[in-house]
């Protein structure tokens, strides 16, 4: 189990962009890593009105569990267990599991683990690199018939990231657009779908 506080930026690419990136850092085909996000709520939306947001991630041999609570603009209270590939099947097939720290933070809000469904899921490429102290990500992220690109800066100080990215994304030329979380990006990409 982990609980940390994760600060990030993020900002919308274009495939273009994307690619100058991967150039400009050169990033090799190994230094791309896949993962799957499948994400889970309530029929009823429950985390999304808490703006929370719950997924299993699986990336190599590594599968968690994950809930994201927000806590400011760019900051989110992540709470992890660490799952077995059996304990992930069942959560995905909507029975319920024990997870300690994740039940307990669900506990809070009157959401048993029993209510949640799995609604889809969206696999990423991404490139992890440190830079100026924090972690510089460049993902490219396909969902339901979509693709899309973004760059993200983690770091441990909000004031020093957000003058880090700025500079970042002025240094090549990226005019400033932020983007929404994946999870936000996939129901909007689900919903149009459906309608």
């Amino acid at each position: 189990m982990t609980q940390h506080i994760e600060i990030e930026f993020k900002n919308i690419l274009t495939k273009a962009q994307y690619e100058e990136l991967l150039q400009a850092f050169s990033i090799q085909p190994d230094q791309i890593i896949r993962q799957v996000n499948h994400y889970f709520d309530t029929s009823s939306n429950h985390l999304k009105q808490l703006q929370s947001a719950l997924r299993i991630r699986e990336f190599g041999e590594t599968i968690e569990c994950t809930l994201k609570e927000k806590t400011s603009e760019h900051q989110h209270l992540e709470t992890t267990d660490y799952i077995t590939r059996e304990q992930a099947d069942q959560m995905l097939a909507g029975n319920r599991i024990t997870l300690p720290t994740v039940n307990e933070r669900l506990e809070l809000f009157d959401i048993p683990m029993n209510t949640l469904q799995c609604y889809g899921s969206l696999t990423t490429d991404r490139v992890e690199i440190p830079y100026e102290g924090g972690l510089l990500v460049f993902d490219h992220s396909f969902y339901l018939h979509c693709d899309d690109y973004e760059v993200e800066y983690e770091t441990n100080d909000e004031k020093i990231g957000k003058i880090i990215f700025s500079s970042f994304l002025a240094k090549h030329s990226i005019e400033p657009q932020p983007a929404q979380k994946k999870i936000v990006r996939f129901m909007t990409a689900l919903n149009n779908q459906k309608g």
